[in-house]
């Protein structure tokens, strides 16, 4: 890592949400609260479908796989940021920085393509009711799963790899509340351009992937909607899709405001609020979107808290 006259750099210190020690109660609270609702929702959500035999279906399938990358990478994530608020300085290793930063990559686009993975999955059942467990058998949904965790193994790999030909000196604040590419490029002192042009491509793909098969599917699914005649079967299709919708929204939206804005207008600062909705708030809701409005979770819900009173 280190080059000519550089000092190696063998630790980080992550600069955090705010330095403000007013603030740092308040949001130690707030985030806290926050992952216990995402462990329990998350955890609640893949137990409920596991032990529920009328939720082994596809789309309760890739749910449980949602459910898990969200609880995975929040895990990585949050917990490091509240040592950030009780502790003076949050230092981080050179080894466990580049962990850190692989692991969220690999779940982060790992739940881009998931959630167009469901688009698919949704745009199948309601455009093809008749072929739905024929075209979306088990083989088929395993098939997608290990595809989409192939494409977060592959970006995440490119991108630390290129991460370990860049050298460090003197600074050392990543200016974030986690390890992520553009804060740890910031402290870079040999070239990133390599580097530059890795993140340029694979967020292309990992953009435009599952951006076309979310617009795609969703473009014939309202088609076909519409040449329902009526009102109930309408209502019942929107209803279907209305979950999947609002988590997409909520995570394309925070990450296009982070990426998608100008360079005059962004900072590193404005930068730490954005990610906050797709690595805090996501995979809280996540949960309780699917759950609150999904009459079949709800059901299934039910069914195991008589079953655990009973017993």
């Amino acid at each position: 890592m280190a080059a000519g006259n550089h000092t190696t750099v063998t630790e980080f210190i992550l600069a955090g949400l705010t330095d403000k020690p007013e603030f740092q109660l308040p949001l130690f609270l707030f985030f806290l609260g926050a992952y216990v609702v995402t462990v329990v929702g998350n955890l609640g959500m893949i137990t409920r479908i596991v032990l529920s035999s009328h939720l082994h279906t596809p789309m309760y399938y890739f749910l449980s796989s949602l459910s898990f990358i969200d609880l995975c990478y929040s895990t990585v994530i949050t917990p490091k940021m509240l040592v950030n608020f009780v502790t003076e300085k949050n230092t981080i290793s050179y080894p466990e920085c580049l962990t850190q930063l692989y692991i969220i990559i690999f779940f982060i686009l790992s739940e881009c393509h998931m959630l167009g993975v469901m688009a698919y999955d949704r745009y199948v059942a309601i455009c093809n009711p008749l072929l739905y467990r024929v075209t979306m058998s088990y083989q088929v949904c395993s098939r997608l799963v290990v595809e989409v965790y192939m494409m977060g193994l592959i970006s995440a790999t490119a991108h630390t790899g290129c991460m370990l030909r860049v050298v460090f000196c003197k600074a050392k604040i990543i200016n974030h509340y986690f390890c992520d590419v553009l804060p740890v490029l910031e402290l870079s002192c040999s070239s990133t351009y390599i580097n530059v042009v890795v993140i340029l491509c694979f967020s292309a793909f990992n953009t435009l992937a599952p951006t076309l098969t979310v617009l795609g599917s969703y473009a014939s699914i309202i088609a076909s909607i519409l040449r329902i005649s009526y009102t109930e079967g309408r209502s019942k299709a929107f209803r279907t899709c209305s979950s999947h919708i609002l988590a997409i929204t909520i995570f394309y939206g925070s990450a296009a405001f982070m990426y998608l804005q100008p360079s005059s207008v962004s900072s590193m600062d404005q930068s730490k609020v954005s990610p906050l909705f797709y690595t805090i708030i996501v995979p809280m809701l996540n949960p309780l979107i699917y759950s609150l409005r999904n009459k079949d979770v709800k059901v299934a819900l039910n069914k195991i808290i008589e079953k655990r009173l009973f017993c």
